[in-house]
């Protein structure tokens, strides 16, 4: 009990004090002002930092008051830990040990984005290590609503992904793939389409950089394309690409998941809604993989021909097998 009251009743840091939300008039007056704050902006969802750290009930009260006024709000809050049994228990209408009433509707996928980062970094030994980020999403029957779990690359409290991925372009790619076409809701972090970095340290505010263009005496201008390099201006367009599949595919964003076990480094997931089906196979390999289908039949569906829907190429799935080449990720729909 004295390390719960530590958390919750001390300070943050010393520059942030805590404010009593078991006071009533003090309750009363922030649920007050945030919907204020929604009303006057009109906002249509709050990312809530540390979401863990306040008075649970008052976080309960306060959520709770806001839906009440806006039905179709969403709240995310922020629990930065990599155990997904302690981020489930902040979203609404999962399981509890304890009686407690969260009306949350969305937390944090921090365990993926880990993952993903070890899982391109990561080794090869007795087992893949893209297993790394099966694991990860095999712990989706904890939370009540996997298609309202925010997923991301980076954020502005942790290098920049380009920089997590030790600026590797293959890895960045791939990373980018899979964070576009698996389950949850999508945060992009602003100059993550241009390969923006931080290199050599993890100060904030080099982090959190300016994005470069729509300033007089700017060398670049990531609005316009003037200064890019070859490859920034190749991973700006590989984003609006794949930004454009997700939204246009119902799939891709709010599609059921269908996940197999990576072997050899290769890693293949489907996305289904209704008839559309989505088949998505991830090989980390530097050389080139001939994948054998009928391990996958279940996703497939009795699928015989596909179409790489980044290139617009129709690929044959009738003959049993298919060609990855090395660091690519394929997005076929299948059918």
């Amino acid at each position: 009990e004295v390390d719960r009251k530590q958390f919750t009743d001390g300070w943050f840091v010393e520059t942030m004090p805590d404010l009593n939300q078991r006071n009533e008039k003090l309750a009363r007056y922030l649920i007050q002002n945030s919907i204020w704050w929604v009303e006057y902006l009109g906002l249509h969802g709050i990312r809530m930092d540390t979401w863990s750290y306040p008075d649970k009930q008052f976080l309960a009260d306060w959520t709770k008051a806001i839906l009440d006024e806006y039905p179709n709000f969403n709240i995310v809050g922020e629990e930065w830990v990599s155990d997904p049994s302690l981020i489930s228990y902040w979203q609404a209408g999962t399981t509890k040990m304890d009686d407690y009433t969260t009306y949350l509707p969305s937390v944090m996928d921090f365990l993926l984005q880990s993952a993903l980062i070890e899982g391109l970094n990561g080794e090869s030994g007795w087992r893949s290590s893209m297993t790394k980020i099966y694991e990860s999403l095999a712990n989706d029957y904890m939370y009540s609503d996997v298609n309202n779990i925010m997923i991301f690359p980076d954020n502005h409290d942790m290098s920049r992904i380009y920089t997590q991925l030790n600026e590797d372009f293959d890895k960045w790619k791939m990373a980018m793939t899979l964070f576009f076409t698996t389950r949850g809701t999508l945060q992009f972090y602003y100059g993550t389409e241009i390969l923006m970095s931080n290199p050599g340290t993890s100060d904030h505010g080099v982090i959190r950089s300016d994005f470069p263009g729509g300033w007089k005496g700017d060398a670049v201008n990531a609005f316009t394309g003037e200064g890019l390099t070859a490859q920034q201006k190749e991973a700006q367009e590989y984003i609006r690409v794949l930004a454009h599949l997700r939204k246009k595919s119902c799939a891709l964003n709010s599609g059921e998941l269908l996940h197999f076990i990576p072997q050899e480094e290769v890693y293949v997931y489907f996305r289904t809604f209704e008839q559309e089906n989505i088949m998505v196979v991830a090989n980390r390999n530097k050389e080139g993989k001939t994948i054998d289908l009928a391990r996958f039949s279940q996703g497939l569906k009795g699928a015989t021909s596909g179409e790489n829907l980044i290139t617009e190429e129709k690929v044959d799935l009738s003959r049993g097998a298919i060609e990855v080449g090395p660091m690519e990720t394929l997005i076929l729909w299948v059918k």
